[in-house]
């Protein structure tokens, strides 16, 4: 732990100043809540990582997280070693959410958080590479503005492609198109 906060104002001051990778923080917080306090982290920081801990186990919430930018929605009745779990995916660029969401039928994570609001489901860099070849960018254009190989474009192409349900690159351009993305 780097740094503590009490608020959601001090959670902003705290990460301006001590510029984390990954930001923990819990949807109610005094002051500004955790949504709001993280959007204004990511305007300043685009490139922090934020995973959400908290009591609210509504999907619409861990959509709006997500939304917003968030790698992570960790319950706190989640098991001790998710919190880890879901700064680690947070940290490789990934998305983590407690399978304990909206109940335990087994499915996915990203599944459930597909069905509430599909584009929550993507990381932000998954939206980052999204934005990029909504754009017209070649995957070599988009790796080359992110400082990632173009396999690792590519790999985030078919994890995108994958967690929309998507075939092609035509069904790809056409759901940015559609989603105003880019």
């Amino acid at each position: 732990m780097v740094g503590g906060i009490t608020d959601g104002h001090q959670l902003v001051e705290a990460a301006l100043e001590l510029r984390p990778d990954v930001v923990v923080l819990d949807i109610s917080m005094p002051g500004l809540n955790g949504l709001k306090a993280g959007s204004q982290v990511l305007q300043q920081l685009p490139n922090t990582r934020l995973v959400f801990l908290t009591m609210h186990d509504d999907p619409a919430l861990a959509a709006e997280a997500f939304r917003i930018g968030g790698s992570g929605y960790v319950l706190k009745t989640a098991a001790p070693g998710e919190l880890l779990q879901a700064i680690r995916a947070a940290l490789g660029g990934g998305a983590y959410v407690s399978p304990g969401l909206a109940g335990s039928e087994g499915e996915s994570h990203h599944r459930r958080v597909a069905d509430v609001a599909p584009d929550d489901a993507l990381s932000p860099r998954e939206r980052e590479v999204l934005r990029l070849l909504a754009q017209g960018q070649t995957m070599k254009e988009a790796a080359a503005a992110l400082g990632i190989t173009t396999r690792t474009v590519a790999f985030h192409k078919y994890r995108i492609m994958r967690t929309l349900s998507l075939r092609s690159s035509a069904e790809l351009l056409h759901y940015a198109i559609k989603r105003r993305i880019g």
